[in-house]
């Protein structure tokens, strides 16, 4: 088997091929072991963000007062060192982890010669033909760039260029308030930086729980983030202080730096697909089957390559998922629940349905929530904004959804998953002892909310 891409998905699917004593090979270019997820997506990203939240004490101002600070002059630097540190520890134990399963790693840029050849090209143009039975395309994407703006690493940036600024600055514009731009958009703001979102739809983050949404835009807004909903961006010219936004409305924003986020472009134009009888769509992104097959049966292509939901966690589980079926072992398909994460400040986490998703539908549902600033665990952090929200079906009491906003959502919705995997109900969050004092222990309230409002309503209707 042969991987191209050794990001999430490139990863698993090669180890998961080693472990069923299958010869294997990944190809990656020298500078990008782990793929964009290590070197400059999730992994920098998220580090990123945890290096706003210690350097800021944000999260300690509702303690210490609004002033609160650990460092006064936060500098590049200073958040540099902490991603590279994390990112070099990542790559090494991604290496060890190939070696340890003898999985062969080609350095270099890999392009289909026919169905079953690969040329992998190194730094010195220099190429290596290789040949395999099964071909896994694992090679993700970049940031999507309008041809319209003249992008120039300084003042036009995208969410990559994030990661090579040299210093904080003092004002941003984002265009785009997808999950990227509303990220980078809440770290700037924690930072001090004056930002201002352009989103060209009425709503930012229109798949996540409206009510969590407000509470984002509210705690941003206090963050001195200014939104512009309904707005298109009709040129960003350059200017000596930075760059000038100008609105179709006709408005202007002056910013030190703008950053495009306008979501992300598939990488498979760069391998020669029609030597391999594939084709992409516009968004360089290729169409698979329920096994992660493409139209040639013997290649397969998992991850952000393949659209929706390009996620880390996800592809992870596609390239294990694509790499079993490739060696013909059995294997359960991906579990239907998959729980969504956002590492805006503060975060988001959600999994099953949403309000509006169970409204449109014409399904019946009762909310449980529960306040941060209820349980013991808020106080103690000085989160007093967050909250988790239950949705529960009247008849079977069994969970439709959970939402979660505040400190710790990516890891607790994980409780609300289990429990709807399980085809759990409330009665057992209701029934279970939570350790005191947890976030964790949010569950117990909401459930216990959700079960007073429905017997409420069965009093009412007796």
């Amino acid at each position: 088997m042969l991987v191209l891409g050794s990001g999430p998905g490139g990863q698993k699917a090669a180890i998961a091929a080693a472990k069923l004593d299958r010869r294997v090979a990944i190809v990656e270019r020298r500078n990008m072991m782990g793929g964009v997820c290590i070197n400059t997506g999730t992994i920098p990203s998220k580090t990123l963000r945890e290096a706003v939240l210690y350097l800021t004490g944000l999260n300690q101002r509702e303690m210490y007062g609004q002033s609160y600070r650990v460092k006064e002059d936060i500098t590049i630097a200073d958040l540099g060192m902490r991603t590279q540190h994390v990112v070099g520890r990542e790559v090494e134990v991604i290496r060890s982890q190939l070696a340890r399963n003898h999985v062969t790693v080609l350095t270099g840029s890999g392009r289909f010669l026919d169905p079953h050849t690969v040329g992998v090209v190194d730094d010195r143009g220099r190429e290596q033909k290789v040949t395999a039975d099964k071909i896994i395309l694992a090679v993700g994407t970049r940031p999507a760039r309008p041809e319209s703006v003249e992008f120039d690493e300084e003042a036009i940036i995208d969410s990559d260029g994030i990661l090579r600024m040299t210093d904080v600055p003092d004002s941003m514009v984002v265009v785009g308030a997808g999950v990227i731009g509303i990220e980078y958009a809440s770290m700037f703001a924690a930072l001090g930086t004056k930002v201002t979102v352009v989103e060209r739809r009425e709503r930012m983050l229109e798949f996540c729980d409206l009510e969590v949404v407000e509470a984002l835009k509210y705690h941003l807004r206090d963050l001195a983030v200014t939104f512009r909903f309904g707005e298109t961006v009709a040129a960003v010219e350059r200017r000596p202080q930075g760059a000038l936004t100008i609105l179709e409305s006709g408005k202007k924003i002056p910013a030190q730096c703008v950053m495009y986020s306008a979501g992300r472009q598939g990488m498979a134009d760069q391998i020669g697909l029609s030597a391999a009888g594939l084709e992409a769509d516009a968004r360089g992104r290729i169409v698979v089957d329920q096994h992660y097959q493409t139209p040639v049966p013997h290649i397969y292509a998992v991850g952000d390559v393949i659209g929706f939901p390009s996620l880390a966690a996800t592809s992870m589980e596609q390239g294990r998922l694509a790499a079993h079926h490739a060696c013909g072992e059995p294997v359960r398909a991906m579990h239907e629940l998959q729980p969504i994460g956002i590492y805006t400040i503060p975060e988001i986490s959600f999994v099953g349905k949403t309000e509006d998703d169970l409204t449109d539908a014409m399904i019946p549902f009762e909310v449980g929530l529960s306040r941060y600033r209820e349980l013991a665990r808020g106080q103690i952090i000085g989160d007093t904004y967050g909250m988790l929200k239950l949705l529960v079906a009247p008849d079977t009491r069994q969970l439709l959804g959970v939402h979660v906003f505040g400190t710790g959502a990516t890891e607790i919705i994980h409780i609300g998953q289990t429990v709807m995997g399980c085809g759990g109900t409330i009665d057992y969050l209701v029934d279970a002892v939570f350790n005191y004092p947890t976030l964790a222990e949010s569950y117990k309230v909401a459930a216990l909310d959700a079960m007073n409002k429905l017997r409420r309503v069965a009093r009412f209707s007796a």
